[in-house]
């Protein structure tokens, strides 16, 4: 199963999407695009997401965002569990597309990085 938490009018999610149906899931496997700020992401979602992704929290966040700014999500002393909370009362501030499939998970910026998803 591939999961894509994808906005669609962001074109490097677009172009994620394309790239994943056109090139890499040549295996046909199941698919599941999830608009997330259609459907936002839990605490406890995003804590999965983030366990499988790998990485810290802050590289999960749009810091290119007006939210970002206005909540002052730069402030390096707010804790992991105060980021949760921004991203999941603000759904725009997760980076995209993020691609899950086989347990990990890898942010598709640039969309080439969903290759060592396949690999």
């Amino acid at each position: 199963m591939i999961t894509i938490y994808h906005n669609p009018r962001c074109s490097k999610s677009r172009s994620t999407c394309e790239l994943i149906t056109a090139t890499y899931n040549r295996a046909q496997e199941p698919t599941e695009v999830i608009e997330y700020l259609k459907q936002p992401l839990t605490v406890e979602q995003l804590q999965q997401l983030n366990r499988q992704l790998g990485c810290p929290i802050r590289d999960m966040i749009r810091d290119s965002e007006p939210e970002y700014k206005e909540l002052g999500l730069s402030d390096a002393t707010l804790s992991d569990a105060q980021l949760y909370e921004a991203l999941a009362a603000h759904p725009i501030l997760l980076q995209r597309p993020i691609v899950v499939r086989n347990g990990r998970a890898v942010i598709g910026r640039p969309p080439e990085n969903v290759a060592t998803l396949f690999a």
